[in-house]
């Protein structure tokens, strides 16, 4: 049960045990045993400042990338979706912006603001948050390419500022030397022309559409591209397209997606996954790492 170390007044919602279904792209997944909506960081910071130090805190955007077993989580899921909202042109080439924006909402602001350098984003499915915790890319670009500084939270609520020096930052990872979660981010670009920048997202999005799929409950690519290879490629040259386990299937658009057909249970969705690596590691003697986050208790 959460604890409090002081009463306060929240503006946001806290409901108790809430199913991650709801809340994830691949519509599986157990139950949170609380989940808080904060109206604003400001609500959020005041929340945090109300937990007990050792409470358990699980971070979500929009529910990409992610795998919540059906066990579900223990402690809170914070959603900084619709809550951590707010984007700015603080000067000719810097955007701030925070945690819970689409990223796809970022790249069509950077576009109409007549930036370029953000038109990448328009295909990452997750959060600005999300992304900043994992390093997210695509097309040969990376969001931490363009942080220039980050504000962040502790567990007792403070906000601080942190530059990309303080960070270890790799392919689709992340690591701070502190238990500290995105708040917001300055990110710079360069100046363009806005009808270029509408135009190449356009086309990207018109592309992942017709490459990836997306119209069905999915989490973006599960696993890491190996070294000079593709991961689709090297499941696909497998035979493994069309594989399934229970509702779960290798989708047959693209190999390195996993898709729920309807009917698929958490379990079925890490066995395929597990299943996949396995056959790729035997036939191919490559090691996939995956991509997706997978968290929560077994069933």
């Amino acid at each position: 049960m959460v604890g409090v170390r002081k009463a306060v007044s929240l503006r946001g919602q806290l409901q108790r045990d809430v199913s991650m279904a709801n809340y994830t792209s691949w519509r599986v997944g157990g139950l949170a045993q609380y989940l808080y909506r904060p109206a604003d960081a400001e609500d959020l910071l005041t929340f945090l400042h109300s937990l007990p130090e050792n409470e358990p805190l699980f971070w979500l955007g929009l529910g990409s990338n992610l795998l919540i077993r059906e066990g579900g989580l223990l402690g809170t899921v914070i959603v900084t979706a619709k809550a951590l909202s707010r984007i700015k042109r603080r000067s000719k080439t810097v955007i701030w912006v925070e945690a819970g924006v689409p990223c796809a909402k970022l790249a069509k602001f950077c576009a109409r603001e007549g930036l370029k350098g953000a038109e990448f984003l328009a295909g990452i499915p997750g959060t600005v948050g999300g992304a900043l915790a994992m390093n997210a890319g695509a097309f040969g670009s990376e969001i931490w390419d363009l942080v220039t500084a980050v504000e962040v939270a502790t567990i007792r609520g403070d906000r601080h500022q942190r530059v990309p020096q303080e960070y270890q930052v790799g392919y689709r990872e992340v690591h701070s030397p502190r238990q500290e979660w995105f708040l917001a981010a300055e990110l710079c670009f360069m100046t363009g022309d806005r009808e270029v920048a509408q135009s190449q997202i356009r086309e990207l999005l018109r592309y992942r559409s017709n490459s990836q799929p997306i119209q069905q409950p999915c989490a973006g690519s599960v696993f890491r591209n190996p070294l000079n290879n593709k991961a689709g490629r090297l499941i696909e040259s497998c035979g493994l397209k069309g594989a399934t386990i229970g509702g779960a299937q290798v989708s047959e658009k693209h190999a390195n997606f996993i898709i729920n057909k309807g009917s698929a249970s958490a379990t079925d969705i890490e066995c395929l996954i597990q299943w996949v690596a396995e056959t790729v590691r035997q036939e191919k003697g490559v090691t996939l790492v995956p991509e997706v986050h997978i968290a929560g208790l077994p069933a």
